[in-house]
């Protein structure tokens, strides 16, 4: 894919997504930042020459209705995500970054699959240490602070191998990366916890430089594949447990009605 390509970035307003639009924008494609708010996403929009989709993905009602306003994309870059400092619940009884990280991500591919021409998953070499227990995680039972997000990466990774196989004969592709360690707002918290946080960001590389290796996977060919940086890896046994992604992905198609 050498041409100009219709490119919508989840949490495209800020951080790793507002790089990823910038530098796709900078490369000639036509991109269109998912925001939660719409002065913010706005003002980001204007600045970088893309287009404003307001939206979020907190919630099936609200991932359905993000999915009706993306008409026009072939590829979508999944950047949005949290990681949360305490438990939270979304309207569907789900833990809010399970759901964020997870099952929003699933549910777009599911729903876009017939309009798209590639996905590309930002995603987070913490995946390693992450654990899912399908019957614990999803409601948040296991939270904690560390874990609750490397579990939810490492579900969300699980889904590369079984999309990129679900689409095979489609044209459809799917390729992870892991942007690199970078200085992001991600996992802020209040307080000391969050100051010794602060302080451990300033020695870690800009955000900016999260633009060009994920913005080089919009336009490359293959699939099923997981990059950290510009550099191919293979994932790690955890994420290709093959009965443990087969749960989650029948889990997310019976509980998002996707079958």
């Amino acid at each position: 894919m050498s041409e100009a390509l219709r490119v919508a970035v989840t949490g495209g307003n800020r951080g790793v997504g507002r790089a990823v639009a910038a530098e796709a924008v900078r490369r000639g494609h036509r991109v269109a930042i998912v925001a939660r708010r719409p002065d913010a996403g706005a003002a980001a929009a204007r600045e970088i020459g893309a287009e404003l989709v307001v939206g979020d993905l907190s919630s099936v009602a609200a991932v359905r209705k993000l999915a009706g306003a993306l008409s026009e994309v072939d590829v979508l870059v999944h950047n949005a995500g949290l990681w949360p400092d305490r438990r939270v619940l979304n309207e569907d009884g789900f833990e809010q970054a399970f759901f964020t990280n997870h099952l929003a991500p699933f549910l777009l591919n599911r729903l876009l699959e017939d309009r798209l021409r590639r996905v590309v998953q930002v995603s987070a070499a913490l995946y390693v240490t992450g654990r899912v227990d399908p019957g614990r995680t999803p409601a948040g039972k296991d939270f904690h602070l560390v874990n609750t997000y490397a579990g939810t990466k490492l579900a969300n990774l699980m889904m590369v191998p079984l999309f990129a196989e679900r689409w095979k004969d489609t044209g459809v592709t799917i390729d992870a990366v892991h942007p690199g360690v970078l200085r992001t707002d991600l996992g802020s918290r209040p307080g000391v916890r969050g100051f010794v946080l602060r302080t451990m960001k300033w020695t870690l590389k800009p955000v900016s430089m999260s633009g060009p290796p994920v913005a080089d996977l919009i336009a490359a060919e293959g699939t099923g594949r997981y990059f950290q940086v510009r550099k191919e890896k293979p994932l790690k046994p955890k994420a290709l447990d093959g009965p443990l992604a087969a749960r989650l992905w029948a889990d997310a198609e019976k509980v998002l009605d996707v079958r």
